[in-house]
């Protein structure tokens, strides 16, 4: 039987951009053909669906490191190198992605199909026949692809179930489960006997609702003991809450009312469910001492504004009108909420007039940029390429890096550190003049020499 894993940590590294191409067309009789290196073909990205036909994330627990393929190098003859082939993680409905090293829910995930790029592909690097001007006609480089992404992510499943059946172990959820619906789980008379939640699907006149049971809660669920604190989270979608209370257990110190006001306290410190509608179901009372003591509390659960429900999972006692109040209920509950969509993904833009980047002074002698455009130049630089450095520089100075830098107090031979100080590219900083303007042979820059 497969194994329910609701919570995994995924490691995604999205493919790299193939490098561009340098080339020059050669042909007989045409000495200047011009250049013809094509681009890099653009890495593959890792992506999360929600799948109807996917209930677990078992999958990544076993195999936590998904790695898209990386983008084709460009050639010469105008010829684009192949995109990366994108890997598509199915994910069941109710899955919410985090960031593991920053906590941040990135998106959580709700409707078949909904689709979530985790990790980006690499853009390709542009061959020289892209980079050709008026002023620089026959390149002499080109540039590299970028790094996909990679991230870590956590992977949290909360069970998307209309009704959450909670109590103690024992208490005949997983057999209540069992007569309202198809499912069949394990049930046995010892305590934690379910160790995964259970789903089960349920049929009362035109209403169709899916039930889930939260196993393990015991006091202190909510704060790590027991299995309860694993399951919590599956409660927190259910739009009604059923109490299973146990009217035949022989546990001292417990009864009905006790176990109610427990769990109702664990529910309560876990947070965000007061608003939910409950309902007590008194079961087991094909026993006799358990009819009777469903009898002595059920006025005490009603006075708290609850339905209470007599029922026997074992001989299917009072589960047709047990069936129908919560189909009422979830109908209630149902109307009151809007038409649930598939989520939408939110692109927000950078505001109007950034200018992409920032210089920080760290020292007298030492000056920091970052950004992202400028942090992407240097990683699309070829640096053994002299022509490549020069058209860097040029692309820096247009984005108006030079003048940031004056203006924070550069001087020539200031080193400046282009992302961040630990891992960032130093050089150090020589105020230049129009790249094009300095154009040597094909690989060379004048301004280097």
């Amino acid at each position: 039987m497969a194994e329910f894993v609701d919570q995994v940590v995924l490691y995604v590294k999205a493919g790299d951009g193939g490098n561009g191409c340098a080339s020059i067309h050669r042909e007989k009789f045409k000495p200047l053909g011009g250049p013809d290196g094509g681009n890099g073909g653009r890495g593959g990205d890792v992506i999360l669906e929600v799948d109807p036909n996917t209930s677990t994330l078992l999958d990544y627990h076993h195999r936590p490191h998904r790695k898209a393929a990386n983008g084709k190098q460009g050639a010469g003859s105008n010829r684009d190198g192949a995109w990366g082939e994108d890997v598509v993680l199915p994910v069941p409905n109710g899955t919410v992605v985090k960031d593991a090293k920053s906590g941040e829910v990135l998106i959580d995930l709700v409707g078949a199909g909904t689709r979530y790029i985790v990790a980006q592909g690499g853009h390709g690097g542009l061959g020289n026949a892209a980079l050709a001007s008026t002023k620089r006609k026959a390149p002499g480089f080109a540039l590299l692809g970028e790094q996909g992404d990679e991230l870590e992510a956590v992977l949290e499943l909360k069970t998307v179930a209309d009704v959450a059946l909670v109590g103690f172990p024992n208490a005949g959820k997983s057999s209540l489960i069992a007569a309202l619906s198809a499912a069949r789980p394990k049930i046995a008379d010892y305590p934690f006997t379910t160790l995964v939640p259970n789903l089960g699907v349920v049929t009362a006149g035109e209403t169709v609702f899916t039930v889930a049971d939260v196993p393990g809660l015991i006091p202190g669920a909510s704060e790590g003991r027991g299995l309860g604190h694993e399951f919590l989270r599956h409660v927190e979608r259910c739009s009604t809450i059923v109490h299973v209370l146990d009217c035949a257990t022989i546990e001292p110190g417990r009864d009905p009312l006790t176990d109610f006001a427990v769990i109702e306290a664990e529910l309560a410190a876990y947070g965000e469910l007061d608003d939910r509608p409950r309902l007590a179901v008194l079961n087991k009372a094909d026993v006799p001492e358990a009819r009777e003591l469903a009898d002595m509390v059920r006025p005490m659960l009603e006075e708290k504004g609850l339905r209470v429900f007599t029922i026997s999972a074992a001989t299917h006692e009072g589960l047709r009108e047990l069936s129908f109040a919560v189909a009422e209920m979830v109908s209630a509950a149902r109307a009151a909420k809007p038409i649930e969509e598939p989520t939408r993904l939110v692109i927000r833009p950078k505001q109007f007039g950034d200018a992409g980047f920032t210089v920080k002074r760290i020292n007298d002698d030492t000056f920091q940029v970052t950004g992202e455009k400028p942090e992407r130049w240097i990683k699309q630089t070829d640096f053994t390429n002299d022509e490549a450095v020069g058209y860097l520089a040029d692309r820096l100075e247009r984005l108006g890096i030079e003048k940031a830098l004056s203006e924070a107090g550069a001087k020539a031979g200031a080193e400046v550190v282009i992302g961040s100080m630990e891992g960032g590219y130093i050089f150090d900083w020589q105020p230049t003049l129009d790249a094009e303007a300095n154009q040597g042979p094909r690989g060379s820059d004048n301004r280097l020499g």
